[in-house]
């Protein structure tokens, strides 16, 4: 059996979590032996969006791909280079876009990934349905490898979980971003896909969500609109390091990673 082992990164935010990235994801592609590493860059420009600067400067640090979600669109620099740069993806259900919602990626001699990213409608954007978007894409991938996995940007806890079990036993991993917490329910589902309904934030521990604590603080005692802004101080990274069997596709092992600075 040969194993493929995959480091899936929490959303990364501003500049703490890029120089966390950059101090210490070498380091841990080691420690833990990892094959492929793919992180999800939507907040990585100041908490909105991403430039083609800053992914060149996260593919520099180590990560191997880029996934994104509603933010992808909030800096227009991502229109210069989201057409050409292959390893940055959009999710797939936003109707008529530039760029691209899956990738087929080649690691190493004879070793293929199908990367799918899609967006949750409950609570979000009103995109194409999740659930038809993931069964025309899988179906096409499902020719081309058998390792899928899939970042599901998605407020909603529910589903989340329903796009896990609609989905379990045709990818190898659902992995849900966007929320910036990171859950305790990673297991691996009956059918063999392995599954967390939030992966965490990559970025600055002593705030909320990413951003200054005062800041969010005050809007909610005050209910007035406060310009956001990204926290300073210590940082960590949340990801999930997931096991596959290349030969079926189904995950093998699930694992939550939480490193500080």
């Amino acid at each position: 059996m040969k194993v493929l082992r995959i480091f899936m990164i929490g959303d990364i935010v501003g500049r703490p979590g890029r120089t966390i990235i950059r101090e210490k994801l070498l380091f841990l592609r080691k420690k833990y032996e990892v094959n492929f590493i793919i992180a999800n860059g939507e907040n990585a420009a100041g908490g909105n969006g991403i430039t083609e600067k800053i992914a060149q400067e996260l593919f520099i640090s180590g990560v191997d791909f880029i996934t994104t979600g509603n933010h992808v669109w909030d800096n227009k620099d991502i229109f210069n280079f989201i057409d050409t740069e292959n390893r940055i993806i959009r999710p797939a259900n936003y109707p008529n876009s530039p760029g691209k919602g899956y990738q087929i990626v080649q690691i190493g001699a004879g070793t293929k990934i199908g990367i799918l990213n899609i967006s949750g409608r409950t609570f979000m954007p009103p995109l194409d349905c999740p659930f038809k978007t993931a069964d025309l894409i899988i179906q096409e991938m499902k020719n081309m490898t058998k390792v899928i996995v899939v970042d599901f940007h998605a407020e909603a806890t529910s589903e989340k979980i329903a796009m896990g079990w609609y989905l379990d036993g045709r990818v190898s991993l659902v992995a849900g971003t966007h929320t910036h917490v990171q859950t305790a329910d990673e297991r691996i589902l009956t059918n063999g896909t392995a599954y967390i309904t939030d992966i965490g934030m990559t970025g600055p521990c002593n705030s909320v969500l990413g951003i200054e604590k005062e800041r969010i603080i005050n809007k909610f005692i005050s209910q007035m609109p406060v310009r956001f802004e990204v926290a300073k101080g210590p940082a960590e990274i949340n990801g999930i390091i997931v096991d596959i069997d290349e030969s079926t596709g189904r995950a093998l092992k699930i694992q939550r990673i939480r490193e500080s600075t």
